[in-house]
């Protein structure tokens, strides 16, 4: 069974407005910062083992006074100003996330590379019948399929080929968008847009 192309008007207030690049890049590197589990650490000097021990007496011997072996400047000494576990999120609002993917959507529009799927006609999981039908939609490079809840069928087809990335509906984000050469709906999953007819 043949995927099905549907020509969809696609919402301008989602698919076409001017992309707004520094929220973009804001939202996008929150989104990444997020990611960032925060648990690198260094031991400073008071933490290292070791240096209790004044190495020399302080006068009389030539050398630079040091009170203990376990300076950042000596090896083996503690780590000056290192990285401590830190929570590496950023607070942004809803508008900038909405603005932000809205953004990222209408800059794929754009470029002709949002489609939009009718029925994906997969009777059972396959993945060369996903293979087959991304060829059929003439989609190439890395791709961004956003499924329903409920199309189990369509999510076990495309999830074991390398350059497809699956998304809910519901888990839609900026960052995923822009990575992608393409972004394919289901026309139950289309943000704001009528359907029209197929091809």
């Amino acid at each position: 069974m043949a995927v099905k192309k549907i020509i969809a008007e696609l919402d301008a207030d989602t698919f076409g407005i001017e992309p707004n690049v520094a929220v973009m890049h804001q939202v996008v590197n929150a989104q990444l910062a997020g990611k960032r589990q925060g648990t690198h650490s260094t031991k400073t000097r008071a933490e290292v083992r070791g240096g209790g021990a004044k190495p020399w007496k302080q006068k009389g011997t030539g050398r630079a006074r040091a009170g203990s072996s376990r300076s950042p400047i000596w090896i083996g000494g503690g780590i000056a100003h290192g990285p401590k576990p830190r929570d590496y999120s950023e607070r942004t609002n809803k508008k900038m996330k909405s603005l932000a993917l809205r953004s990222a959507l209408s800059d794929r529009a754009a470029d002709s590379k949002v489609v939009v799927v009718g029925d994906w006609g997969f009777e059972r999981p396959s993945t060369k019948a996903a293979i087959a039908a991304l060829h059929d939609l003439d989609v190439q490079g890395k791709t961004l399929v956003v499924l329903g809840r409920d199309e189990d069928v369509a999510w076990k087809s495309f999830r074991n080929l390398p350059e497809v990335h699956l998304l809910h509906s519901d888990q839609l984000n900026t960052y995923d968008v822009l990575v992608s050469d393409y972004v394919v709906f289901s026309a139950s999953c289309l943000p704001g847009s009528s359907e029209g007819g197929e091809s």
